[in-house]
């Protein structure tokens, strides 16, 4: 097991399966072009290597997995059918949900019990001006089909200034009534945002004006949380949670716990670094021969993590997992 001089090790690994993706957020890609997938990813056996490798050697113990849009890849099957091998008792996927109803048969047929949905405003002009692509009724579809399925189900938005903030009580309303937990996520100081600070501060909303804008509705106190976790829970008296993720206003990097591998086998052990580890030279070796070179490629990835404070950098967010 690998440590640094914090205490931190990788324990939460979030896969990448493609780095393309349907939509187009704004928060997400600056010109409103579609992430595509990469000419070089990973096949869905080499992914499977990977992750065995990084589960006995960093000591994974949880897997998430994102994009890009995970479920666009034609890799999603064939990866879900061998991770069973694996025998990880948390798996979960990120999708934007636009895609979710017709894989549903293939999440349930592999265990997939927890979903984060990427959602941003229940209304439809306003999710076409951020999401550049897909149908907001299709997404809620998929969603309350999910849920019929048992699946336990969590939203993400990302609440920007002149774009969505008038959706932050409606997004609230719904998951609460529909027995969701909505996830605020700070806008993050990414891509492109990372080079145009003055965009940045004019859309950012923080931790301090979320919870002043939802007290005017709801009581609510903090919940518990592990250690490690990225969000700040807090639960609502008359009934439902929430929680904000607050890379800007409460970093958390001092117990971030996270490990990022990308569709094109990079290692990414902060999001503040720009610096990736490549580890597909090591999927075709024997293990002992593969353990100690991945411990290396570990050592420096966990390295890289900031100490105390998110910094950001020129990374684009969703083809690393976000």
């Amino acid at each position: 097991m690998i440590v640094d001089r914090q205490g931190r090790r990788f324990r939460k690994l979030r896969l990448s399966l493609t780095a393309a993706c349907n939509y187009a957020c704004t928060y997400c890609v600056a010109d409103g072009r579609r992430l595509v997938a990469a000419r070089d990813e990973l096949t869905a056996t080499a992914m499977l290597r990977a992750v065995e490798l990084l589960r006995d050697v960093a000591g994974v113990e949880a897997l998430r997995i994102t994009g890009g849009e995970p479920l666009l890849s034609d890799r999603l099957e064939p990866f879900l059918r061998g991770l069973g091998t694996l025998a990880f008792q948390d798996i979960s996927l990120t999708t934007n949900g636009q895609l979710l109803a017709g894989k549903l048969p293939i999440l349930r047929s592999a265990g997939i019990q927890r979903l984060n949905v990427s959602l941003d405003t229940l209304d439809p002009n306003a999710f076409r001006k951020i999401a550049k692509g897909g149908d907001l009724q299709t997404v809620l579809s998929g969603i309350e089909q999910a849920r019929r399925a048992g699946m336990s189900i969590k939203i993400n938005m990302v609440p920007m200034r002149g774009s969505n903030l008038d959706q932050v009580m409606p997004m609230l309303a719904f998951c609460v009534q529909q027995g969701y937990e909505l996830r605020f996520i700070e806008l993050m100081r990414m891509g492109h945002l990372a080079q145009h600070a003055e965009v940045f501060r004019a859309q950012f909303v923080g931790q301090r004006e979320l919870l002043e804008l939802i007290g005017e509705r709801y009581e609510f106190s903090q919940a518990e949380a592990p250690v490690d976790s990225t969000a700040l829970r807090y639960d609502i008296s008359e009934g439902g949670a929430f929680g904000i993720i607050a890379n800007e206003s409460v970093p958390f990097c001092r117990s971030c716990s996270r490990l990022r591998l990308s569709s094109t086998g990079w290692l990414y052990g902060c999001l503040s670094s720009n610096r990736g580890h490549f580890m597909g030279d090591l999927l075709a070796l024997p293990s002992d021969q593969a353990h100690p070179q991945l411990a290396g490629l570990l050592s420096r990835a966990l390295g890289d993590k900031q100490d105390a404070t998110f910094t950001g950098s020129a990374l684009i967010m969703k083809s690393l997992g976000g």
